[in-house]
């Protein structure tokens, strides 16, 4: 049983499967040339780890399982990551009935397009942002309006597709 073996094994699957799951995410935000280069490394990591896997895998089987369990790490890992980096804007769809909420938002910068519901008075609040200023716009909105119905989705810019 070789420890060290298999600790390069789970670190190796953890970095590869980190760096590919970034990839995806890099990708999928428009920024190709960085997922090129992050799946050159992870192909590169993967070749040498499954090299070092199946050799003489049937005298030590266990090096399949901490192939497998860096794999597990690694997405996990990747995820964490990609949460904490968040690229890519999102739009922010907001039903309230608290005008203040508009001049607040506004007032922290935020472009707001509004609109209103009839007689009821409710506001229909659509704005973009970067992902990584969720948390504040939501501190914001829930600071004036706790009841107010918040969603969002993932923004692609067609502009350049017109050209």
């Amino acid at each position: 049983m070789n420890i060290g073996l298999y600790f390069l094994i789970f670190i190796s699957k953890v970095i590869e499967n980190g760096i590919a799951t970034l990839r995806l995410i890099f990708v999928a935000n428009g920024k190709k040339i960085i997922g090129a280069i992050l799946q050159f490394t992870a192909a590169l990591i993967w070749v040498l780890s499954t090299g070092i896997v199946v050799t003489n895998i049937t005298n030590d089987p266990i090096k399949i399982i901490f192939f497998a369990l860096g794999s597990l790490v690694g997405s996990y890992v990747g995820s964490i990551i990609e949460e904490k980096i968040a690229l890519g804007d999102i739009l922010i769809n907001c039903i309230t009935k608290n005008y203040d909420l508009i001049n607040e938002l506004e007032k922290n910068g935020y472009t707001i397009y509004t609109l209103k519901n009839g007689n009821n008075t409710k506001f229909i609040l659509l704005f973009v942002i970067q992902r990584k200023n969720r948390e504040n716009v939501l501190k914001i909105i829930k600071s004036y309006d706790n009841n107010a119905l918040i969603f969002s989705e993932k923004v692609k810019d067609f502009t350049n597709l017109l050209n």
